[in-house]
């Protein structure tokens, strides 16, 4: 068993990829033609983005959009940089929404929070141990 994908639900996949390809460098490895399915070269976990439409066909109960939640939910995008300050400041100039500045950790890594346009909660921080 691996870790294969990270899929987060969002009002539009297209806008959600260009924001991750503008704040963090990532480039888009598909897009479906039907504008409802994509993901972004991330490394060996491929991080991608569905429409809200197909969270819906997907769970019948429905589901909870963080584009709409005026909090984060509980789970977060964690993304590895040795620039987390330089990082941080590229995300908010994309359009994220700064939850929490740099800060050192009392184990050595440095974290910050924002918030993307679509509601997905980002961490940005540097490798454990570094």
């Amino acid at each position: 068993m691996k870790l294969g994908y990270t899929i987060v639900y969002v009002p539009n996949v297209e806008a959600s990829l260009q924001f991750f390809t503008s704040a963090f460098g990532f480039a888009v490895k598909f897009l479906h033609e039907s504008g409802t399915y994509g993901e972004l070269s991330t490394g060996e976990t491929t991080l991608a983005f569905a429409a809200h439409e197909l969270g819906e066909g997907n769970f019948p109960g429905g589901h909870i959009a963080a584009s709409e939640s005026a909090k984060p939910l509980g789970m977060e995008v964690g993304l590895v940089t040795d620039n987390v300050e330089a990082a941080h400041a590229r995300a908010i100039s994309a359009g994220a929404m700064e939850l929490a500045k740099p800060i050192t950790k009392p184990w050595g890594q440095v974290v910050s929070y924002v918030r993307s346009p679509d509601g997905t909660l980002i961490e940005l921080c540097t490798p454990i141990g570094s």
